[in-house]
């Protein structure tokens, strides 16, 4: 990862230093596409082999999950789902956790009342029946990322914070970019560019 841990060390380097630790994305631009059309728009998730540095938290949707979900950061039961009523409710929610999972019969009731502010914000909840154990899903969404490319050229991704590794970082971002050519049609051919910057940093072009 030698190629990328160079960029991602100068731009921790360039990164004013603030009173909170910055996370660390890479931004990758995308050329010779046409976004209108919907195959060549995705969407998925990916688990960082070197985790996000701090882990992603996760909420739990339905009754009957919640009770197995003991380490799960939010839980909402059926009757909290029923209180929501507007989309600043939706919101707070939306705010609490990076990814949810919820009762497969507490779905229709998420995309009426959730589903307008999670739906763009790739937060959908991933189905997952209650007569199951969810700790073995919740432990891999701590450590995983989302990525989508739709109606802008870009794709911009958490690879993980300021406190780990240059190596870990560019371990991560591998991951992520080798998924990306993976779903491009024409592979690399597809990159314009490849930048690296902390939350408040400017960006590092990639050579």
């Amino acid at each position: 990862m030698a190629e990328y841990s160079g960029f991602i060390k100068t731009a921790k380097e360039k990164a004013t230093k603030r009173n909170f630790t910055q996370s660390v994305d890479i931004v990758i631009s995308i050329k010779g596409l046409n976004l209108k059309q919907q195959t060549n728009k995705f969407k998925d998730s990916i688990i960082l082999p070197k985790g996000r540095g701090e882990s992603a938290r996760i909420g739990v949707i339905g009754s009957e999950l919640i009770l197995k979900a003991k380490d799960a950061d939010v839980k909402i039961s059926n009757e909290d789902l029923s209180k929501i009523k507007n989309k600043k409710d939706a919101k707070k929610i939306a705010d609490k956790a990076d990814f949810f999972i919820a009762d497969p019969k507490v779905m229709v009731m998420i995309g009426k009342s959730l589903g307008p502010i999670l739906g763009p914000r790739n937060k959908m909840p991933k189905p997952f029946p209650p007569v199951g154990d969810p700790t073995g899903l919740i432990k891999s969404l701590r450590n995983t990322v989302n990525i989508k490319l739709q109606d802008t050229p870009v794709i911009q991704c958490l690879i993980g914070n300021e406190k780990m590794s240059d190596e870990d970082l560019a371990t991560n971002a591998k991951e992520i970019m080798n998924r990306i050519l993976s779903k491009l049609p024409s592979g690399q051919q597809n990159i314009k560019a490849v930048y690296f910057k902390t939350t408040m940093g400017p960006a590092v072009k990639t050579e």
